[in-house]
């Protein structure tokens, strides 16, 4: 089952992210969930099975000038359980936020994955993304300070 991240589901989204990034700064807060769970514009979605949240991915739908009012998405912070991984619920992930871009009438669907995640690229390619034809630039917060 996919559904809106609710402010329980912190400490069992700490821990998936955890599996996606080695930082001491991950912070799931209750209070940032219940936010969420009402923004018209940011969907955190996760993944249930038998209980349990074992996916997530963070949708955020972008006001565009480009194409009137047709807004573009971005996807962030796409996740499965190590140990869940190939049972089709990163395919429904992606399957529901491909309904909600569509009821949205986005443009496109954006998403960028650390060079590392080579099965994570397969998965995403399986899925319709294309891989080859844009680039993505990331400048993080800690290098924010070296450039000025």
């Amino acid at each position: 089952m996919i559904r809106r991240a609710q402010p329980n589901d912190a400490h069992a989204l700490g821990r998936l992210y955890n599996q996606l990034v080695e930082s001491a700064f991950t912070k799931v807060l209750p209070e940032r969930l219940e936010e969420l769970q009402h923004d018209p514009t940011h969907y955190l979605l996760v993944g249930e099975y038998e209980g349990a949240v074992i996916a997530s991915a963070l949708l955020i739908f972008c006001k565009d000038a480009m194409f009137g009012f047709q807004p573009f998405a971005v996807v962030e912070n796409i996740i499965v359980d190590e140990v869940k991984r190939g049972a089709g619920i990163g395919k429904q992930l992606i399957r529901a936020i491909e309904q909600l871009c569509m009821g949205q009438d986005c443009s496109k669907i954006m998403l960028l994955s650390s060079t590392h995640r080579t099965q994570a690229h397969a998965f995403f390619e399986r899925a319709g993304f294309k891989g080859d034809s844009k680039r993505g630039f990331v400048k993080y917060r800690r290098d924010l300070m070296a450039t000025t």
